[in-house]
Parts: C-alpha cells; sequence; structure tokens
C-alpha cells in the first residue's frame, strides 16, 4: 500500500474523485502545508496558516499503478492556476504534491513533467515535503457521497468526477 498527499483545490473533489477508483482502499480529506497546528476548516479558509486542502490517497499498486493515481490528479483540476481553482480563490486551494521521501519525490517531478506536456506547459504545482498531514473535520470525508445533491457538488466535483471516470475507465469501481 502506498499514501500519496495530494492537493488540487478544494478537497471535496480530490475525494470524490479518488473513491471512484479501483484499488484506492481510503481516501483522507486535511490540511497540511501549514504553519499552524490543527488548524480547523474555518481557519484555514482565511488564508492564514499556508495549509492547502488536500487528501491522503492510500492505494494498493498491485491494482491500480501510482501512474494512474497521479495522471487521475492532473486530469481532476487545472495545475496552471496558481493557488486557486476556479471560483475557490487562495493559498489553501493550490495546486500541491507533498513527497513523504525521495520515491515519491521523483515519481511526483516524473508526474509534473507529463503534466506539462499534456496541459502544453504552464503547471505551477508545488512540490514540497509532506509535514504534518491533519485530518479535516468528519463532516468533509466522503462528503461527496453523503451530499449528492449539494450545489457545489453538482456543478464543481461531479463534472471532474465524470472527467476521471471517462479518462480512466479501465480503473473505476464497478457499480
Amino acid at each position: 500500500m502506498q499514501t500519496f498527499v495530494l492537493a488540487g483545490g478544494c478537497f471535496w473533489c480530490l475525494d470524490a474523485v479518488y473513491r471512484t477508483l479501483r484499488g484506492v482502499s481510503d481516501v483522507v480529506s486535511g490540511y497540511t502545508g501549514g504553519t499552524v497546528a490543527n488548524p480547523s476548516y474555518e481557519l484555514v479558509c482565511t488564508g492564514t496558516t499556508n495549509h492547502a486542502e488536500a487528501v491522503a490517497v492510500t492505494f494498493d499498486e498491485t491494482e491500480i499503478p501510482a501512474s494512474v493515481i497521479l495522471d487521475a490528479f492532473f486530469t481532476l483540476h487545472d495545475p496552471r492556476q496558481l493557488n486557486r481553482q476556479g471560483a475557490d480563490v487562495g493559498t489553501q486551494y493550490r495546486s500541491a504534491m507533498f513527497y513523504a521521501d525521495d520515491e515519491q519525490k521523483k515519481l511526483f517531478e516524473e508526474a509534473i513533467e507529463r503534466a506539462n506536456e499534456i496541459w502544453g506547459g504552464g503547471v505551477v504545482t508545488q512540490l514540497e515535503p509532506l509535514g504534518e498531514f491533519y485530518r479535516a473535520e468528519e463532516y468533509h470525508q466522503d462528503f461527496f457521497a453523503k451530499n449528492p445533491g449539494q450545489g457545489y457538488c453538482l456543478a464543481v466535483a461531479l463534472p471532474k468526477v465524470n472527467k476521471v471516470r471517462k479518462a480512466f475507465g479501465e480503473y473505476v469501481r464497478a457499480a
């Protein structure tokens, strides 16, 4: 099992996407990359903690390659947007990859290179060492499944889920 910590806008979207993929055993929404211990959602939303909304994605490489996890990350968000994703603006919505060791750093660097080719350059995804990861409040965990009719889920998360399902269909969980 391997765990990647990734940030690409609102963690609800990343959580929703990764839960659809076969081989992913756990997705935890949380905060990392900041300077405040045990931050709350409200505090992170102020943009003053330097934390990013992120997910810790745990997966089995015998079922889904690490490259698919990373390429799905670069499919579900626009890595050319600095400190934002669409209408979500602030450093907490930055595109970032938090590596736990040199092996992950190398995998992440290779994924950024692939993303630059796909997106035609301009990828601003930050590569940062993984520090403390703080689990977000319980209501943020599996938010999309718990709130399928919520406006943000319908307008923002669902199109991202569908985009990844289409691009990585062979790795989508059976319904």
